[in-house]
């Protein structure tokens, strides 16, 4: 059984000996703390002609393991989400009803342990689009929050919500398609604190 553990940052930051550095998003919050059986998808920033590009290396993903997203924290969501979407699509496919549940992460860096630490985002069908309706609560670039485009404060989020008139069954999650992957970690630990009775929600990314 296949493990991350310390070790595996230095794997992580030294991809087949190519010396090709991912730089992960960074929190004090940790969610999961291990994941076992595992395949992990590489996410690289590259540069090419002034352009920013995700060099992704997913050679040895196997559908019926756990699938660990390094991902770097400068690459944008309009560039990541796409192709997270697209292997999310293909494992779903591929996987038959006798297989074991498996699920996907992404890997940010713990500070406070000081190891790797992980989310899970299995059940999220991406959204490549802006949603018409419901409670829509989007987060902008430059980390302004509007909440069906009324600006709210980040620290005020929790009670707006909880004020708000609307039905809270489902809050649909936006987030800026320029945002970068590690403002969009950090958001997605942030979404976590909100104590709101909702159903469920869902994500959308424009």
């Amino acid at each position: 059984m296949k493990k991350i553990s310390c070790f595996f940052i230095a794997l992580l930051m030294f991809s087949c000996g190519e010396k090709k550095e991912i730089l992960l998003p960074k929190s004090d919050v940790t969610i999961v703390k291990e994941v076992s059986d595992l395949s992990k998808v590489d996410f690289f920033f590259s540069v090419v002609n002034n352009d920013t590009l995700a060099d992704v290396k997913k050679n040895a993903v196997i559908t019926t393991t756990n699938w660990v997203f390094n991902i770097d924290k400068r690459i944008p969501l309009k560039i990541v989400i796409p192709e997270v979407k697209k292997l999310q699509e293909k494992k779903r496919k591929r996987k038959s009803n006798e297989d074991a549940p498996k699920d996907n992460f992404y890997s940010y860096a713990d500070s406070i342990g000081k190891n790797l630490a992980f989310i899970p985002f299995t059940k999220v069908v991406y959204q490549l689009e802006k949603p018409k309706t419901g409670t829509i609560v989007f987060f902008k670039k430059d980390n302004q929050v509007f909440v069906n485009d009324v600006p709210v404060k980040k620290e005020d989020l929790n009670q707006y919500l909880n004020n708000s008139n609307q039905s809270l069954e489902e809050i649909k999650f936006c987030f800026d398609k320029n945002s970068s992957f590690g403002t969009y970690i950090q958001n997605k630990l942030f979404i976590r604190t909100i104590e709101v009775k909702m159903t469920g929600f869902s994500e959308f990314i424009y």
